[in-house]
């Protein structure tokens, strides 16, 4: 029997089969002028009803914003904010007045809102101890809550870090006619948070006076502790289980402790009603009307083009696919 050629033997051809050449079964649709011109078509006609809908639905929700770092400043301490912040003898009290734009049906949900505060800044996002939140047992790990993580006689802080060190602490009274409006503070943060990220054993140390409570039972600060993506971020105070009827009058009794004035940030106050997409927010509609009608748009100037200047589609068993299925030639 004769040996194989050098040449063959040497070979760096790779042994054939489908897989490697790419001719497994697949589907390869030809992209003829009614699939293309019905396809766009099919995506314009799903898309503007739903951008109408979304953008309904944002227009039911009311919401009522209020910023009042600037008003709630005494007006002779106006040139000067910061040392009205940072003076613990200044009373910080502030009394706002909201008008009910239309009906708010409950429940309606508080919101404070931060500006130029960038939580996403490495350092900051860093500046905590997610053992130390977990467990009493992982209350010494604080290497990384720098330059939060011990009292000057070198006690433990819990929680520690940057994030809790931070925690806005502007509080809000509601009433109208004098009837004071519960703030309910419940069940505002995720529950995976709440159940797997701080542990039901751990209580604060050298962070807060009051009352001991359980990290675990502090939603606002749970809310707090998951950091914003952007420096403009709204998050949950409570919510206000009863209707707000139209042209109700809500005194707002604010404690404008936080300070925002040392970096030029700003704070809002805001009241918002739900829909199905959740809060306000026209983007959503806008962007599904805008992407529905580029594409009705397009299938109309193919179906011009395809009328006026028609061009006869080829025979597809010329194709290579169709004219030879495994790659080689007879």
């Amino acid at each position: 029997m004769d040996s194989p050629s050098p040449a063959r033997r040497h070979s760096k051809k790779p042994k054939y089969s489908k897989f490697t050449q790419q001719e497994l079964p697949a589907c390869k649709p030809i992209l003829s002028p009614g699939w293309v011109i019905t396809t766009f078509a099919f995506i314009g006609l799903i898309f503007i009803p739903v951008g109408l809908a979304s953008l309904f639905a944002s227009q039911k929700v009311v919401e009522i914003v209020d910023r009042y770092d600037v008003a709630c400043v005494p007006e002779h301490l106006q040139d000067d904010k910061l040392a009205y912040i940072q003076n613990s003898t200044e009373d910080k009290t502030c009394t706002r007045k909201l008008k009910v734009p239309r009906l708010m049906r409950s429940p309606i949900f508080i919101y404070y809102e931060l500006e130029n505060f960038y939580q996403n800044h490495r350092r900051y996002v860093k500046s905590r101890s997610d053992k130390q939140l977990r467990g009493k047992e992982g209350e010494g790990d604080t290497e990384s809550c720098s330059p939060e993580a011990k009292t000057s006689n070198g006690s433990v802080i819990v929680p520690c870090g940057l994030i809790a060190w931070s925690m806005f602490n502007d509080t809000y009274g509601f009433s109208i006619n004098s009837k004071v409006l519960d703030v309910n503070k419940k069940d505002i943060a995720w529950n995976s948070d709440k159940y797997h990220k701080f542990g039901s054993d751990v209580y604060p140390k050298n962070f807060q006076s009051g009352p001991l409570i359980g990290l675990s039972e502090q939603e606002d600060l749970i809310v707090w502790m998951r950091t914003a993506a952007l420096p403009t971020f709204r998050k949950l105070y409570g919510k206000i289980e009863v209707d707000l009827e139209p042209n109700e009058e809500i005194m707002v009794t604010i404690h404008n402790n936080y300070n925002t004035y040392s970096f030029g940030g700003k704070k809002r106050l805001v009241l918002s009603t739900t829909s199905w997409i959740g809060g306000k927010n026209d983007f959503l509609g806008m962007a599904y009307l805008t992407f529905g009608g580029l594409s009705l748009l397009i299938a109309a100037t193919f179906i011009l083009i395809h009328l006026i200047r028609p061009r006869s589609l080829g025979d597809p068993s010329y194709l290579s696919w169709n004219k030879n299925p495994v790659g080689y030639s007879n």
